[in-house]
């Protein structure tokens, strides 16, 4: 059974680190290429990198960050470091938090607003010990 702790516990900006600076960039860039109302970026176990653009097409909506998670995993990622979303609206949406939980246990996930000041940094849940957390590897 998979199962998801609701709770996303808190982290100071004093926590970021170089890397968690650099995914913050990569949002805004994204976001500002498509001239997108958010953009973001995500880190994987290896260090690599993936930023993207919401997307609203007639046919297909997807957020940013939802995007940016499935790119990394199409591209063999197997774990989540951390992620960023650039927006001026409100935080990541529940199925945000969640594409992200789905392989970035303990993963940091940063709301930033688009002129990159950070608005709130969140750590998913590492699984209870005996709960598995399927990630589809």
């Amino acid at each position: 059974m998979t199962r998801r702790r609701s709770k996303l516990g808190r982290v100071t900006e004093a926590e970021l680190g170089l890397e968690d600076l650099k995914i913050i960039t990569l949002a805004r860039s994204a976001r500002a290429r498509v001239g997108s109302a958010e953009g973001a970026a995500v880190r994987d176990e290896t260090g690599r990198t993936y930023a993207a653009a919401a997307v609203a097409l007639p046919s297909l909506r997807v957020s940013a960050l939802t995007l940016a998670v499935a790119m990394a995993v199409s591209s063999g990622a197997a774990a989540l470091e951390a992620a960023a979303l650039v927006s001026d609206g409100p935080g990541p949406a529940p199925e945000d938090i969640g594409a992200v939980q789905d392989i970035g246990s303990g993963a940091l996930i940063i709301h930033a607003r688009s002129d990159g000041t950070v608005r709130v940094i969140l750590r998913v849940p590492r699984p209870l010990p005996g709960i598995s957390v399927r990630t589809g590897h």
